[in-house]
């Protein structure tokens, strides 16, 4: 079944999160999709990621070898590499058709952003209406926290 956690980071950047995020998606032997709004974005995050110590897999769409990626950075609704997981940055949209294909989708959004907070809300209430179970995690204290579940009949 299908499951999505909201990370709501108010203490550090999406770039210092997101590494570690994906190492634990890796893990767990997923392919992973992360999908952002906009081109210039992912090529700034795809610089970042190859500047995290340690290996990291990755790309952005619009390789030849994007079906074999285990992280694959798009813009696209649709990724090449068959992802287990999605990562949706900077708002990028997840329909509950989306985190049905997949083990886990995962919404990160800066709590420091009104409207990122304010779409992040939309994107909760979208994903409890559609029966999907969702976990909100939350960093205030500085350690990460559940602050938050939807678990569907």
């Amino acid at each position: 079944m299908s499951e999505v956690f909201f990370y709501h980071l108010t203490r550090q950047p999406l770039d210092a999160i997101l590494p570690t995020l994906l190492n634990k998606a890796r893990g767990a032997g997923w392919r992973v999709a992360v999908r952002g709004v906009s081109a210039d974005r992912m090529a700034w995050l795809d610089e970042k990621l190859w500047a995290v110590e340690g290996f990291l897999p990755h790309a952005q769409a619009g390789g030849p070898f994007d079906g074999e990626q285990p992280i694959l950075l798009t813009t696209e609704a649709s990724a090449a590499n068959s992802p287990e997981c999605i990562v949706s940055v900077d708002g990028a949209d997840l329909a509950p058709e989306d985190i049905r294909a997949v083990t886990r989708a995962m919404i990160l959004f800066d709590g420091n952003d009104p409207d990122a907070v304010a779409h992040a809300r939309t994107q909760w209430k979208a994903v409890t209406e559609a029966k999907i179970a969702a976990k909100y995690w939350s960093q205030d204290s500085g350690d990460w926290q559940m602050k938050s579940e939807y678990k569907p009949d």
